[in-house]
């Protein structure tokens, strides 16, 4: 597949979170099937797109339908012309290479602390570090995080690249959703 095979073009409307969170500023979109069937993965991806012409990168959250949504932050929201409510042109296509993802504090200090695991997330690619990441930052309760970032901890030192027992899409767990849109 080479990155042009990914590209999309499609209209969408762009969406209020219910739950906004402490930030009252984002919208959403959710990609139609077959924008984010063309993408190499049901995971987190990152992309390169535009709305309504405005160049963007982001990075895609799976649906937990076979699908991704992507969230619009109140600059790109401004920067194209675009409010809660538009149906706006989008344009997107998976980056070329996956960039490093941010390794969230926690996770870091845990790796520091256990060299045999470090050697083997350095050697793990950038989307298999995306997925435990992902895996870790997924838990709803600060013990299960915990845990999740010890058990981590656990595989790399005994050499295992990628986590186990995770479904990224979130379709067969039904852990992962797009934000539900407020009405």
């Amino acid at each position: 597949m080479t990155q042009e095979d990914t590209r999309s073009r499609f209209s969408a409307r762009v969406l209020r979170p219910e739950d906004p969170g402490n930030d009252n500023s984002w919208a959403f979109v959710v990609l139609p099937k077959e924008a984010s069937a063309k993408l190499p993965r049901r995971g987190r991806t990152t992309v390169e797109g535009s709305i309504n012409g405005q160049g963007f990168k982001a990075l895609l959250e799976p649906d937990g339908q076979k699908s991704h949504w992507l969230r619009v932050d109140e600059k790109l929201l401004k920067d194209s012309g675009t409010d809660i409510g538009d149906v706006a042109q989008f344009e997107i296509m998976a980056v070329g290479q996956e960039p490093e993802p941010e390794v969230p504090s926690d996770l870091v200090k845990a790796l520091d602390a256990s060299p045999e695991a470090r050697v083997t997330w350095d050697a793990t690619t950038a989307i298999a570090r995306l997925d435990w990441i992902h895996w870790i930052t997924s838990a709803r309760q600060a013990k299960t995080r915990t845990k999740r970032i010890n058990d981590a901890c656990d595989m790399l030192a005994s050499g295992k690249k990628r986590v186990c027992c995770f479904d990224p899409s979130g379709y067969y767990s039904k852990a992962f959703s797009a934000p539900k849109a407020a009405e």
